[in-house]
């Protein structure tokens, strides 16, 4: 699958991969990860922070698949508002996995701080507008509930939105505990770090079998057999092909950075952007003053590689910016496109699947893959080591 159109900011800011060695040997390990992107990084780290003799593959040069495509924005929130959730998963269910994205984004900021390389990691607030006047009763009604359980949340009236930014809209809800950060450069300090602590990485390594038996399970590649006691899939948008579970739909989605920007006029503390229509638009700033937006999802997975398609949503985009910031023009710099997994409850799916003995998946579908991650790396040690975790119930396959 093609997970990329054109080149994403982060790129082509930072064309410098991950370096990995390939496998040219048959090797043995405790846990196999496949998929060297923000998840498998995420994991790998916190199994060997463990002390697990673990080993990396992935078909590309690390974090060179949908992870080079995300904008990074660190949110709590889900694409499914907390009081829908709790109609389709339960109250109890739901509220954890709104507080556990708000643990995943601390877990985060504690692993930018422990690397000490550049990833870009900032606290921000998140503004959650109303795409409409008709939106208001379902965002006043969504505050109410995220309020009720103790999240920390402000309802604003459209004059006092008014007051703060240039957003015309009926309503918002300003949020803290969000943050940003740049998900290619985070990747690749994780996986640095990884290796001081025994981490066996190894790149353009494509896994084209996995035969499991009573012991384990063993991964056929071109150029050796890998033989691991449990295997991890943190292969994405590409999971589809090794699980018979139906973990969502693939849809395509858009972004642009804009050339550096003087000021943002009417975009207040710089803030995450989003709202209430779906698909939603969203932007964030950039440590250099750009602007990355996105949005304009199809529900294709092969549109972001149409011709002509993309410069008609990136066009959109620019002017959705413009209507919301009028006084800031928008300079399109880069420009990118990818997959966008949606599942039906919006949650990921993390554990083990029903065609699986001693394997276990982390799926962050929806627009929190990079929360997900957090989550599912905790989640995942504590599978493979055979401990309780509470989460297992709220993420797991088959719900």
């Amino acid at each position: 699958m093609k997970l990329r159109s054109g080149t994403s900011y982060w790129q082509a800011e930072d064309a410098q991969p991950f370096v990995a060695p390939r496998l040219c040997a048959d090797q043995m390990c405790d846990v196999a990860v496949i998929g060297g992107g923000i998840t498998g990084a995420l994991v790998a780290h916190a199994l060997a922070s463990e002390g697990v003799d673990v080993i990396l593959v992935d078909k590309r040069d690390p974090g060179q698949g949908s992870t080079a495509a995300s904008t990074g924005l660190l949110q709590y929130e889900i694409d499914t508002p907390l009081c829908e959730l709790i109609d389709r998963v339960g109250e109890s269910n739901a509220v954890r996995a709104y507080r556990r994205g708000l643990a995943a984004i601390d877990d985060i900021e504690h692993l930018a701080l422990k690397i000490g390389g550049p990833c870009g990691f900032k606290r921000r607030d998140s503004i959650y507008f109303a795409s409409s006047r008709w939106h208001y009763r379902q965002l006043k009604r969504e505050f109410e509930c995220r309020q009720a359980h103790g999240f920390d949340v402000e309802f604003l009236e459209r004059d006092a939105l008014a007051e703060r930014s240039s957003i015309q809209a009926a309503a918002a809800i300003w949020s803290r505990g969000d943050a940003q950060i740049d998900p290619y450069q985070f990747t690749k300090q994780l996986l640095l770090q990884s290796t001081t602590l025994g981490l066996r990485a190894f790149s353009h390594a494509e896994v084209h079998s996995v035969d499991e038996d009573t012991d384990g399970a063993t991964l056929g590649l071109a150029t050796g057999n890998i033989r691991a006691k449990q295997v991890v899939f943190a292969t994405g948008y590409e999971s589809g092909a090794y699980t018979k579970d139906d973990a969502g739909s693939l849809h395509s989605t858009f972004a642009l950075a804009s050339e550096p920007i003087e000021t943002f006029a009417g975009w207040p503390d710089r803030a995450l952007l989003w709202e209430t229509a779906r698909p939603y638009f969203y932007a964030r700033q950039t440590d250099d003053g750009r602007a990355i937006i996105g949005g304009e999802d199809t529900v294709f997975s092969g549109d972001h590689a149409r011709e002509g398609l993309a410069e008609r949503k990136a066009a959109r985009l620019v002017r959705r910016f413009q209507m919301l910031f009028p006084t800031v023009e928008y300079k399109p710099d880069y420009f990118w496109s990818g997959v966008f997994g949606e599942s039906k409850d919006g949650l990921s799916y993390i554990g083990k699947p029903s065609d699986f003995q001693h394997a276990y998946f982390a799926i962050g579908y929806g627009g929190n893959g990079i929360t997900f991650a957090a989550i599912a790396s905790r989640l995942i040690v504590d599978l493979c080591l055979g401990r309780a975790n509470p989460d297992a119930e709220v993420f797991r396959f088959g719900r």
